[in-house]
């Protein structure tokens, strides 16, 4: 059975940081992207960042880039989240998310076969 845990999240002042981790098991994902989401209340799931099965490839939406990096550790089967220059709009539930074939990117959520349970991230002003 596949499981995907997340960690790392808490409550941070605006400009801030936190890093995310989300570890996996139950099979590897050494050869698919891993990707994050988050949802705020009364919002939907957003895609948050993509990162191939290498890591020499990422990709951001534009509320986030320049501030947050994805990573990746194949040996560990687990994906990060380095926030910075957190701002009270980040605050949401994130979730690390992975497609069970390695050609599929997971950027929106139909795309997605496995969820974490999600950690919050709450960023106050």
């Amino acid at each position: 059975q596949v499981q995907m845990v997340e960690s790392g999240g808490g409550l941070v002042q605006a400009g801030g940081s936190l890093r995310l981790s989300c570890a996996a098991s139950g099979r590897s994902f050494n050869t698919n992207h891993m990707a994050w989401f988050r949802q705020a209340p009364g919002k939907e799931r957003e895609f948050v960042a993509d990162i191939n099965w290498s890591g020499a490839n990422t990709i951001y939406a534009d509320s986030v880039k320049a501030r947050f990096t994805i990573s990746r550790d194949n040996a560990k089967n687990t994906v990060y989240l380095q926030m910075n220059s957190l701002k009270p709009e980040d605050t949401a539930v994130y979730y690390c998310a992975a497609a069970r074939d390695p050609w599929v990117t997971p950027t929106s959520p139909s795309r997605v076969n496995y969820w974490g349970q999600g950690t919050q991230v709450t960023v106050s002003s």
